[in-house]
């Protein structure tokens, strides 16, 4: 078997495209899964018609992309960096940081589990729970968030450090399991093992084992590459790698992090803003199904930035020029085809996409209306998280957090008050396009100094010992 070490051809050698694809396909597709297995449990519970349930599990939405986030700061932030590493032929470095993440990627997973256990009602009204819909949230949570952060946390994180050696394929297959397998526990566990009423209990119970056996995967997985000889072997804890490139796991990793909770904080406000209607369930309701809905386009392109940004950043440390232009101009071009036909779609079929979903006339006329105006951000979307994934794999976490704070914290949320107290809930739906615009016209400034100081005509910045670059 070929040593994980030794596979460069993906990142070397294949024709672009095809390399893109190598690696987007099999991501684009265990994130469409996720989606999917995401959106299975309002499926069912909107079967039983019951606004409470399906209002109270889309609370948790946020709370679990915040449990995701976490394993973005060591998959995504050690992901890159190994794959500079590899760029530079540092293999066991690359070695000990992924080690490191694995370590890290437990260790606060096991936290964030025991402190949503512990504020568990606290946080559940934050969010915008009720008397009415509190029993739902929180045994959602409790099987996802609390029995099941660590298992889910760790299946991203290993998913990402797999993808970061050139095998996306294997670290797609793990995602996509996990969620086969949910998509098929959930029914069985809400309809036939617990009784009425108990259809939450069943889409969280089946949710957090199927994330436990996609975990087992990985592990196995891996275990399986380490006898092959391939670099992705844990070492001691003590075997720390250098300073430097901790530094360089972290300056990914919490700029990622970050972008993603306000991400989820952006959620919650929509949530909150909802709660203040007299329509209050349908609403919440509706606006829970178009958010997960809506990700099925952005889902896709972040899998093709997820596919792109190890061939991004092996080259930008290889200095290879050329071929990250290359990289850069096909995913891009890719991702906008994609959005663009979502539109499309999601413009001809969002009644029938919402009837679907929930078995309420009101609720679905509702969520038919949020749905058509929200798909229109989804160009916008795609370019704000592409140069965020530009930006981290050059390992340029500062460009990142700028572009993401700035996106969310800036444009964003303060756009969520404004356009609400002015056009009341269509506001609310209306404002991801005009903050995401902005964004836009901001990371197109952002990215061409940066890309006439850095990439010019002498290519890259000299990768520095950690992979992150200094400038030459």
């Amino acid at each position: 078997m070929r040593k994980i070490s030794d596979n460069t051809d993906v990142f070397e050698n294949l024709p672009v495209p095809r390399a893109v694809l190598k690696m987007a396909v099999p991501t684009v597709i265990s994130q469409l899964i996720v989606l999917i297995y995401n959106m299975a449990d309002t499926f069912f519970l909107g079967r039983t018609g019951n606004n409470f349930m399906v209002g109270g599990v889309s609370l948790i939405l946020p709370i679990f992309n915040i449990s995701l986030s976490i394993s973005g700061l060591a998959g995504i932030g050690g992901g890159a960096l190994i794959s500079r590493l590899l760029g530079q032929k540092r293999p066991e470095e690359a070695r000990k940081v992924y080690s490191f993440c694995v370590y890290l990627g437990a260790l606060t997973a096991a936290l964030f589990s025991v402190g949503v256990l512990c504020f568990m009602r606290p946080l559940m009204h934050a969010l915008g729970a009720n008397d009415a819909n509190y029993k739902y949230a929180s045994s959602y949570a409790f099987f996802v968030i609390v029995c099941g952060g660590v298992p889910t946390v760790l299946s991203n994180t290993l998913a990402n450090l797999i993808r970061s050696v050139g095998e996306s394929k294997k670290a797609g297959f793990g995602i996509t399991m996990g969620g086969v397998i949910n998509i098929i526990l959930d029914p069985i566990f809400m309809f036939v093992l617990l009784p009425d009423g108990m259809e939450v209990v069943g889409a969280g119970a089946a949710t957090c084992i199927s994330n436990c056996i996609a975990c087992g995967y990985f592990i196995l997985t891996l275990i399986r590459m380490r006898s092959s000889g391939g670099i992705l072997r844990l070492v001691s804890p003590r075997d720390l790698p250098d300073r430097k490139s901790i530094f360089g796991i972290f300056a990914v990793g919490i700029p990622s992090s970050i972008t993603t909770l306000l991400f989820d904080l952006d959620y919650m406000v929509i949530d909150k803003l909802m709660s203040g209607y007299v329509e209050v369930e349908e609403a919440l309701a509706a606006i829970g199904i178009v958010l997960k809905v809506e990700r099925l386009p952005l889902n896709v392109g972040i899998g093709i930035c997820q596919g792109m940004m190890p061939i991004i950043a092996y080259n930008y440390s290889a200095r290879n020029l050329k071929r990250l232009r290359e990289t850069k101009r096909f995913s891009l071009m890719l991702g906008l085809g994609c959005a663009a036909v979502s539109i499309a779609l999601y413009e001809i079929f969002a009644g029938p996409i919402m009837d679907f979903f929930i078995d309420n006339a009101a609720t679905a006329a509702l969520g038919t209306k949020f749905l058509r105006a929200r798909v229109l951000a989804t160009v916008m979307m795609f370019l704000c998280f592409f140069h965020v994934y530009l930006f981290n794999g050059f390992g340029k976490g500062g460009y990142a957090l700028f572009l993401g704070v700035t996106r969310w914290a800036v444009f964003n949320i303060p756009m969520l008050f404004v356009l609400n107290h002015f056009f009341g809930m269509y506001g609310i739906v209306w404002s991801q396009l005009a903050a995401d615009t902005l964004t836009v016209i901001l990371s197109l400034v952002v990215y061409r100094i940066y890309e006439r100081r850095a990439l010019g005509p002498d290519g890259p910045e000299k990768a520095g010992p950690d992979g992150t670059g200094e400038a030459a």
